[in-house]
Protein backbone atom coordinates (compact mmCIF):
# COMPACT_ATOMS: atom_id res chain seq x y z
CA UNK A 1 0.00 0.00 0.00
CA UNK A 2 1.36 3.43 -0.95
CA UNK A 3 1.10 6.09 1.75
CA UNK A 4 1.97 9.76 1.24
CA UNK A 5 2.65 12.03 4.21
CA UNK A 6 5.06 14.65 5.52
CA UNK A 7 7.86 13.30 7.69
CA UNK A 8 9.99 15.76 9.63
CA UNK A 9 9.15 18.52 7.18
CA UNK A 10 9.69 16.54 3.98
CA UNK A 11 7.20 14.85 1.70
CA UNK A 12 7.44 11.08 1.87
CA UNK A 13 5.78 8.23 0.01
CA UNK A 14 6.23 4.68 1.25
CA UNK A 15 4.95 1.32 0.07
CA UNK A 16 4.26 -0.98 3.00
CA UNK A 17 1.76 -3.64 4.03
CA UNK A 18 -1.37 -1.95 5.48
CA UNK A 19 -0.93 -3.60 8.90
CA UNK A 20 2.55 -2.06 9.40
CA UNK A 21 2.83 -0.26 12.71
CA UNK A 22 4.18 3.30 12.48
CA UNK A 23 6.96 2.48 14.97
CA UNK A 24 8.09 -0.39 12.71
CA UNK A 25 7.83 1.77 9.60
CA UNK A 26 10.04 4.40 11.23
CA UNK A 27 12.64 2.05 12.66
CA UNK A 28 12.80 -0.76 10.10
CA UNK A 29 11.81 0.85 6.81
CA UNK A 30 13.02 4.43 7.23
CA UNK A 31 15.98 3.96 9.57
CA UNK A 32 14.70 6.48 12.14
CA UNK A 33 15.65 4.69 15.33
CA UNK A 34 15.04 7.57 17.74
CA UNK A 35 11.49 6.33 18.24
CA UNK A 36 11.88 3.49 20.72
CA UNK A 37 9.69 0.47 21.38
CA UNK A 38 9.82 -0.59 25.00
CA UNK A 39 6.72 -2.59 25.79
CA UNK A 40 4.66 -3.51 22.70
CA UNK A 41 1.55 -2.90 24.82
CA UNK A 42 1.16 0.90 24.53
CA UNK A 43 2.00 1.47 28.18
CA UNK A 44 5.55 2.85 28.28
CA UNK A 45 5.38 5.86 25.93
CA UNK A 46 8.86 5.37 24.47
CA UNK A 47 7.36 5.32 20.97
CA UNK A 48 5.55 8.67 21.12
CA UNK A 49 5.68 10.81 17.98
CA UNK A 50 3.72 13.88 16.91
CA UNK A 51 0.98 13.34 14.33
CA UNK A 52 -0.34 16.69 13.13
CA UNK A 53 1.19 18.13 16.30
CA UNK A 54 -0.53 15.69 18.67
CA UNK A 55 1.38 13.15 20.75
CA UNK A 56 0.47 9.59 19.72
CA UNK A 57 1.94 6.20 20.54
CA UNK A 58 3.34 4.90 17.29
CA UNK A 59 3.11 1.27 18.45
CA UNK A 60 -0.69 1.49 18.27
CA UNK A 61 -0.95 3.35 14.97
CA UNK A 62 -0.95 1.62 11.60
CA UNK A 63 0.80 3.19 8.64
CA UNK A 64 -2.34 4.01 6.58
CA UNK A 65 -3.30 6.50 9.32
CA UNK A 66 -0.39 8.66 8.10
CA UNK A 67 -1.98 9.36 4.70
CA UNK A 68 -1.99 13.13 4.15
CA UNK A 69 -0.76 13.85 7.68
CA UNK A 70 2.32 15.50 9.18
CA UNK A 71 4.50 13.19 11.27
CA UNK A 72 7.32 14.50 13.45
CA UNK A 73 9.82 12.26 15.18
CA UNK A 74 12.58 13.13 17.63
CA UNK A 75 14.95 13.34 14.64
CA UNK A 76 12.86 16.15 13.16
CA UNK A 77 12.99 18.55 16.11
CA UNK A 78 16.43 20.14 15.96
CA UNK A 79 17.18 22.78 13.35
CA UNK A 80 20.74 21.97 12.35
CA UNK A 81 22.85 22.22 15.50
CA UNK A 82 20.11 24.11 17.39
CA UNK A 83 18.08 21.84 19.64
CA UNK A 84 14.33 22.31 20.03
CA UNK A 85 13.65 24.26 23.26
CA UNK A 86 12.27 21.11 24.94
CA UNK A 87 15.35 19.09 23.96
CA UNK A 88 17.56 21.88 25.29
CA UNK A 89 15.60 21.94 28.56
CA UNK A 90 16.07 18.18 29.01
CA UNK A 91 19.79 18.67 28.42
CA UNK A 92 20.17 21.63 30.79
CA UNK A 93 18.03 20.13 33.57
CA UNK A 94 19.48 16.61 33.38
CA UNK A 95 16.11 15.17 32.39
CA UNK A 96 17.57 11.91 31.17
CA UNK A 97 19.78 9.09 32.29
CA UNK A 98 19.94 6.08 30.00
CA UNK A 99 17.96 7.99 27.35
CA UNK A 100 15.63 5.17 26.34
CA UNK A 101 12.43 6.95 27.40
CA UNK A 102 13.69 10.42 26.48
CA UNK A 103 12.38 10.67 22.88
CA UNK A 104 8.87 9.74 23.98
CA UNK A 105 9.05 12.04 26.99
CA UNK A 106 10.21 14.95 24.83
CA UNK A 107 7.50 14.40 22.22
CA UNK A 108 4.80 14.11 24.89
CA UNK A 109 6.15 17.23 26.59
CA UNK A 110 6.09 19.25 23.36
CA UNK A 111 2.42 18.48 22.77
CA UNK A 112 1.60 19.19 26.44
CA UNK A 113 3.55 22.47 26.47
CA UNK A 114 1.92 23.64 23.25
CA UNK A 115 -1.40 23.64 25.15
CA UNK A 116 -0.04 24.68 28.54
CA UNK A 117 2.85 27.19 28.37
CA UNK A 118 3.12 27.60 32.15
CA UNK A 119 2.28 24.23 33.69
CA UNK A 120 2.34 23.50 37.40
CA UNK A 121 4.32 20.57 38.73
CA UNK A 122 1.07 18.67 39.32
CA UNK A 123 -0.13 19.28 35.74
CA UNK A 124 3.25 18.23 34.38
CA UNK A 125 3.27 15.00 36.35
CA UNK A 126 -0.26 14.21 35.17
CA UNK A 127 0.74 14.87 31.54
CA UNK A 128 3.62 12.40 31.82
CA UNK A 129 1.53 9.55 33.25
CA UNK A 130 1.60 7.65 29.95
CA UNK A 131 5.42 7.63 29.87
CA UNK A 132 7.54 5.34 31.98
CA UNK A 133 11.12 6.01 33.01
CA UNK A 134 12.88 3.24 34.87
CA UNK A 135 15.99 5.24 35.76
CA UNK A 136 14.82 8.35 37.57
CA UNK A 137 12.39 9.57 40.17
CA UNK A 138 11.04 11.95 37.52
CA UNK A 139 12.25 15.05 39.42
CA UNK A 140 14.54 16.26 36.66
CA UNK A 141 12.13 15.18 33.94
CA UNK A 142 9.40 17.33 35.49
CA UNK A 143 11.83 20.25 35.85
CA UNK A 144 12.84 19.77 32.22
CA UNK A 145 9.27 19.80 30.94
CA UNK A 146 8.40 22.91 32.93
CA UNK A 147 11.54 24.71 31.72
CA UNK A 148 10.92 23.53 28.16
CA UNK A 149 7.34 24.82 28.26
CA UNK A 150 8.60 28.23 29.37
CA UNK A 151 11.26 28.23 26.64
CA UNK A 152 8.74 27.24 23.98
CA UNK A 153 6.40 30.02 25.11
CA UNK A 154 9.26 32.56 25.08
CA UNK A 155 10.32 31.46 21.59
CA UNK A 156 6.74 31.75 20.33
CA UNK A 157 6.40 35.23 21.86
CA UNK A 158 9.69 36.35 20.31
CA UNK A 159 8.59 35.08 16.90
CA UNK A 160 5.27 36.97 17.05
Amino acid sequence: MKIAFKLNGRSKTVDVPPATLVCDLLRENLGLTGTHVGCDTSQCGACVVLLDGEAVKSCTLIAPALEGKVLTTIEGLAKGDKLHPMQEAFHLNHGLQCGFCTPGMVMTAIDFASHNPAPSEEETRAALEGNICRCTGYQNIVKSVMAGAAAMAAEETAAA
